[in-house]
């Protein structure tokens, strides 16, 4: 167990009865226990996968901290600690990138690809949890040698088809 690794999620928001977040619930349920049992996770504390995320946190006893946009009041309920950072949603963003080791990413919008995108900037790996969806599927076109944004290769671009790969990925970055 290493609770020292801090483990980012970021993905979809959005309403978890509807398309794209229902068809993901088990996976961040499942993803959020294991994250849980082994690390701290931040998300952007809101709804969508984080807040499946945070929920699968929290069924194990986890610690999430959710890293929010203006306010905060529309953080999800599952949060172990609330951030409020008085920041737009972008902005909150580059708080959440630069407060873990590794980012995983589900599905998303631009939200995602902007997180993606600052994640590889700020040299953290980011672990893409393909079949998803949204940027974390479409960003694989792009990609250099299979694993980079860029030609200067500041951080490794992951793949993983299971949360159990998302794991064994996360344990070899230890």
């Amino acid at each position: 167990m290493n609770k020292s690794l801090k483990v980012g999620v970021i993905g979809y928001s959005g309403n978890s009865k509807e398309p794209p977040v229902s068809d993901l619930v088990q996976v961040c349920l499942n993803l959020g226990e294991e994250l849980g049992r082994r690390y701290t996770v931040f998300t952007g504390g809101r709804d969508g996968v984080m807040e499946l995320v945070c929920k699968g946190v929290s069924n194990v006893g986890g610690l999430s901290i959710g890293v929010l946009p203006w306010d905060g009041s529309d953080a999800n309920e599952y949060n172990s600690l609330v951030i409020n950072t008085g920041l737009d949603f972008q902005m909150r963003s580059f708080i959440l990138v630069k407060s873990v080791d590794v980012v995983v990413s589900i599905g998303g919008e631009i939200g995602t690809a902007i997180e993606i995108l600052v994640s590889y900037a700020n040299r953290k790996p980011v672990i893409l949890l393909r079949g998803t969806g949204g940027w974390t599927d479409r960003v694989v076109q792009t990609l250099i040698d299979g694993k980079y944004l860029d030609n200067r290769k500041m951080a490794e671009i992951y793949q993983a088809w299971s949360v159990q790969e998302v794991i064994e990925i996360l344990e070899s970055l230890r």
